[in-house]
């Protein structure tokens, strides 16, 4: 019998490679050129807008379910900012998007229906600038608003993306079953190989025009398209490896790379930014992921003492801050956040950091302070509303616990499919003494994460009691109805014990 956590691990895969062989919006390299037909406006029908919303949510949904996505404020604010300043500036502004995060090593980048937009963060990890990894999200934007997609959907009608989604549905719901898993994978091998014949390099040269054009359009350096790809086609030529997967699902030639190349000088340059923001998310990224707390301060340091420009310097000083946090070195992580803070006050990601380090050492009051006056100033900021709800909570006071209510359920009012706000909002308005709104939000977080049956069972044991008013059973009834549709239920439960 395979062991659950390996068996978890291989779901993991499966769903990623299915997710990946599904969405990514290039060709594997053709020997024959196959140029797409002018299909008109027709392609934009495959799917109507619920349909894309739907699909889109429910994507994230399944990708959460097994903790692919990842779920931190700051670096996914970061590059949410950059992917809607580069969507502001393509063909299609007012699209639907979404940017995502996933936690995996390899380098790679998707694009999906409903404008999901994945980066691994493998990639972003390996990215030397923040030009560099605009460069990958203009190239996905531009197969997203140039239609590649669709196009290929209408070539080939046997890759239908419902019916592709019931397929990532089966794998989840079959719990690990071999035999369903194994139907799910060669449905996606014969996608695949559809995908082979329908996607040219016609469209990767096209997603490198248009997204050329949109770098530059959001004052982002179009070179770093250019290098990033050559940077990966030379790394693994040196290291005698196979090509980085991103180069695998997006076939790069020298000819395409000097035909970008050829684009860019035509184009008045772009000064390149310093790339503050990134390099504290970059390094954050990585101090986050990283379970070895001595292997991220060996890196660290490794890389503080080359040279560095200054932007780059603080980001990885910033990491080892929180490399020496997690090592439970707390005199260290402190000299080196004081420091920065001292240089750059009003930076949030260092704000955030030391009033977490206080909260580590027993400092609730000073963590308190600090981040009540930094919610105050930006009251609509996740990141500090998670942090100051967390703080608030750390002494299980049922006054702070209150407060904390009320800041989660303001984030709540626009961040209707957050897990992680909802399962913190539940634990405040139980200490808080509501139990309803608690287990409301016990059961939006099962939802967020994929769990559809725990999600109903805990609002029909909530249905079940005596004691709810008018207006909380309203509440109840109408979310209980949309759960139930969604699972495909009748009116009557069907999880009472």
């Amino acid at each position: 019998m395979v062991p659950v956590k390996r068996k978890q691990g291989l779901l993991k895969q499966i769903l990623v490679t299915v997710l990946i062989a599904i969405v990514s919006l290039s060709s594997i390299a053709q020997a024959e050129r196959v140029y797409l037909p002018e299909l008109g406006n027709s392609a934009d029908t495959v799917l109507s807008n619920a349909e894309e919303r739907e699909y889109a949510a429910s994507l994230i949904r399944q990708m959460r379910a097994y903790e692919l996505l990842v779920e931190d404020p700051l670096i996914n604010e970061f590059f949410s900012d950059m992917g809607f300043n580069l969507v502001s500036r393509s063909d299609q502004p007012e699209a639907a998007f979404t940017f995502v995060i996933l936690d995996q090593s390899v380098i790679n980048a998707f694009a999906a229906p409903g404008g999901v937009v994945a980066l691994h963060s493998g990639l972003i990890l390996l990215a030397e600038t923040q030009d560099e990894v605009a460069g990958v999200l203009s190239h996905e934007i531009a197969h997203i608003t140039q239609l590649h997609m669709y196009r290929a959907f209408e070539k080939g009608k046997t890759m239908n993306v419902l019916a592709m989604l019931a397929m990532m549905g089966l794998i989840l719901a079959s719990g690990g079953n071999g035999q369903a898993i194994t139907g799910a994978v060669m449905g996606a091998q014969a996608a695949v190989k559809q995908a082979q014949i329908n996607f040219t390099r016609h469209n990767e040269i096209e997603a490198d025009r248009v997204g050329i054009r949109t770098l530059v359009a959001s004052n982002y350096n179009p070179q770093g398209m250019a290098d990033f790809f050559e940077k990966m086609g030379h790394s693994s030529r040196v290291n005698g490896e196979g090509p980085p997967e991103f180069l695998r699902t997006h076939p790069v030639s020298v000819n395409r790379i000097a035909e970008a190349e050829s684009r860019i000088q035509s184009l008045e340059p772009v000064e390149p930014a310093a790339g503050w923001q990134f390099y504290i998310v970059q390094a954050r990224l990585r101090a986050l992921l990283e379970k070895d707390p001595n292997k991220l301060i060996k890196h660290f340091e490794t890389e503080l003492e080359k040279e560095q420009t200054e932007a780059r310097e603080n980001g990885l000083r910033y990491g080892l801050a929180i490399a020496f946090q997690k090592n439970a070195e707390y005199d260290k992580a402190e000299a080196i956040l004081s420091d920065l803070l001292e240089k750059k006050p009003l930076t949030l990601a260092f704000q955030l950091q030391m009033a977490n380090l206080n909260l580590k050492r027993g400092r609730q009051e000073q963590a308190i302070q600090t981040l009540s006056e930094l919610y105050h100033n930006f009251p609509g900021n996740k990141a500090i509303a998670l942090e100051y709800g967390n703080a608030l909570l750390s002494e299980n006071d049922p006054e702070h616990a209150e407060t904390a209510s009320k800041v989660l359920r303001q984030q709540l009012s626009t961040q209707k499919d957050d897990p992680a706000l909802y399962a913190l909002y539940a634990r405040a308005a139980n200490l808080a003494g509501d139990e309803i709104r608690a287990t409301e939000a016990i059961a939006e977080s099962y939802y967020q994460r994929g769990g559809l049956e725990e999600a109903l069972s805990q609002l029909e044991s909530l249905a079940r009691r005596t004691d709810l008013d008018y207006y909380q059973r309203a509440r109840v009834s109408a979310r209980l109805m949309e759960l139930r549709i969604e699972a495909g239920e009748t009116d009557q439960p069907k999880h009472e014990s």
